[in-house]
């Protein structure tokens, strides 16, 4: 068996995705615009969907987005360290200019689609196969009719697609997740190969506000607000 839908939910902004910092493991919470986000996408998620699982990766920014959804759905989020975003050892917590000044080489390796691994961080491949591990286990324990949702992180979401797309790691042919947005996709029938495809990416509430990232305007930032308050 298999879950029939998988989507894929980006955490809400933070502190670190404001001030465009390599977030990786840092554990940090959602800032105010981040519960905004999550809050209002949880509320646009649950009118196109009908979740049956909700996994969540360890990382406090990933367990406070999936907990608007499980309190709207009444679903117990599961936690899996699995679904964790990517490690990048010494430049977590520092900007892109940060780290170009102290690793002009791995930098330029890294932006061309190389590896860092000087610096301690995960390979793309490392990242890919603990996460479809995660996944497969989880949607093995649904069927066809259920809905699987992960929240997790950016990188580890576009390494997921890739792996799931039956593409190598060091392909780079999807485009960054917005926070809070989610990708969607549904399991091939038979022995089909590869087993998921894409059915849509970066999905969410594109009209919510006119500057996602800023948060809901303030014309009617208290309706939008009153619309998709978070019930506990």
């Amino acid at each position: 068996m298999t879950a029939g839908r998988l989507l894929l939910w980006r955490h809400g902004r933070t502190a670190f995705n404001a001030e465009a910092r390599l977030q990786g493991q840092v554990d940090i919470p959602l800032d105010d615009i981040g519960r905004w986000q999550a809050r209002t996408a949880a509320a646009r998620l649950l009118e196109r969907h009908d979740p049956t699982a909700i996994v969540v990766s360890d990382l406090d920014r990933a367990v406070e987005t999936a907990g608007f959804l499980a309190r709207a759905t009444g679903i117990e989020a599961v936690v899996d360290p699995r679904v964790r975003e990517r490690g990048f050892g010494e430049w977590e917590g520092l900007t892109g200019d940060e780290i170009q000044a102290t690793w002009p080489d791995d930098f330029a390796l890294w932006r061309s689609g190389g590896e860092p691994s000087r610096v301690g961080a995960e390979t793309r491949a490392e990242v890919a196969a603990r996460i479809a591990e995660s996944i497969a286990e989880h949607s093995a324990a649904l069927d066809r009719h259920d809905t699987l949702v992960v929240v997790s992180h950016g990188a580890a979401i576009s390494s997921a697609v890739g792996e799931l797309l039956g593409m190598p790691p060091q392909w780079r042919g999807i485009a960054g997740m917005l926070n809070a947005h989610w990708a969607e996709l549904v399991s091939s029938t038979g022995s089909v190969e590869p087993g998921w495809r894409l059915t849509g990416y970066n999905l969410g509430p594109t009209d919510a506000s006119s500057d996602w990232n800023a948060g809901p305007d303030t014309v009617h930032g208290s309706e939008a607000d009153a619309q998709t308050r978070d019930p506990g």
